[in-house]
């Protein structure tokens, strides 16, 4: 398997080719590469790359605090299968910046089971994850 590299650095960000893969999704269809300019600069993004290129990406919405809404988590075709999501939830939920979030929640029609491996309870289409926050 090859190896996976994980960055929060936006300027990393392939927009061209995330918005795209977004806007194919059943859940970003509706959107434009606007608004993905205006949420990617409003959250905390984090890619996946494997020999420099990025084959994966996801990202928070969060008050860094206590709430933290997972977004956007997607794997380009090709790459999916590898554990390349997993790790970018991982990423995320670890970040540091966020050890005080106590409350993660997402919505999902059909990654139930990536979810739960964190501990993410569903109730029907949205799940959410409730955890003692690090001091």
């Amino acid at each position: 398997m090859p190896e996976i590299e994980i960055s929060f650095d936006l300027s990393r960000i392939d927009f061209r080719t995330t918005s795209d893969q977004l806007m194919a999704s059943y859940w970003g269809s509706t959107r434009s590469d606007e608004m993905h300019r205006r949420a990617f600069d409003n959250s905390l993004c984090v890619g996946a790359y494997i020999d420099g290129k990025q084959v994966g990406f996801a990202r928070a919405i969060t008050d860094y605090t206590v709430f933290a809404y997972l977004a956007d988590v997607i794997i380009w075709p090709e790459h999916r299968g590898q554990g390349i999501g997993k790790r970018l939830v991982q990423a995320l939920i670890d970040r540091p910046e966020l050890k005080t979030v106590s409350h993660w929640s997402l919505s999902t029609s059909d990654a139930h089971g990536l979810y739960e491996k964190f501990g993410f309870e569903t109730d029907g289409r949205y799940m959410r994850l409730e955890r003692v926050p690090a001091a």
